[in-house]
């Protein structure tokens, strides 16, 4: 039954948590708790989720009692509540995520319900299949054109040397560098001679 749960907390320290997580689940749409949480989290939410479908003056002084930034109190009354206007109750949805790393407590994902205007067609599974939504058509796949074989390109002769790209300097791109005259190694000497004998 919501509401009857302690949390391991003070009544005062219990209130102030749960304001601040309906707060952040009604700012940022979802949330990652623990699962009891969630369940507490849910039942409040959708109170205040009520209240913004009420949207009088009345209503909008008992959310801004509870919830903790004015902010949302705006968002919920203009965005959240108009668009669960055909909808009576069930607002959040919960998902459990498994248990969480450390001390195994029951992790859940709750996030308020997607509206259909935020639905898509399709969706995307984990495996990349896509699922279809019920109501909607399935499209028939086009026929694919044959692929095109690739056909080999010709080696360019090793003793070519490539031309650079010339590239033309003008006064706003131009940059002073100092010329830096290579230096030659016994080691690359001995390399140009085992090439030029090679090319010979």
């Amino acid at each position: 039954m919501p509401g009857t749960r302690k949390l391991g907390r003070p009544t005062a320290h219990r209130n102030l948590m749960l304001r601040g997580m309906v707060t952040n689940l009604l700012q940022h749409g979802s949330m990652e708790t623990t699962l009891t949480r969630a369940k507490e989290v849910r039942a409040l939410t959708e109170k205040m989720i009520t209240l913004g479908k009420r949207g009088n003056l009345a209503a909008r002084r008992q959310a801004l009692a509870f919830i903790t930034k004015e902010d949302t109190v705006k968002k919920l009354f203009d965005q959240i509540a108009p668009s669960f206007e055909d909808r009576n109750g069930g607002y959040t949805v919960i998902y459990r995520l498994g248990p969480r790393r450390g001390d195994g407590a029951e992790m859940a994902l709750i996030r308020l319900t997607p509206t259909k205007a935020e639905e898509a067609p399709v969706e995307e599974t984990a495996k990349g299949k896509s699922k279809r939504k019920a109501g909607t058509k399935i499209e028939e796949p086009k026929a694919k054109a044959a692929p095109k074989k690739a056909t080999p390109k010709p080696k360019a002769d090793v003793t070519e040397e490539v031309a650079s790209p010339v590239v033309e300097e003008t006064e706003e791109t131009a940059v002073d560098t100092p010329e830096v005259e290579p230096t030659v190694t016994e080691e690359t000497e001995a390399v140009e001679e085992t090439t030029e004998e090679k090319a010979e």
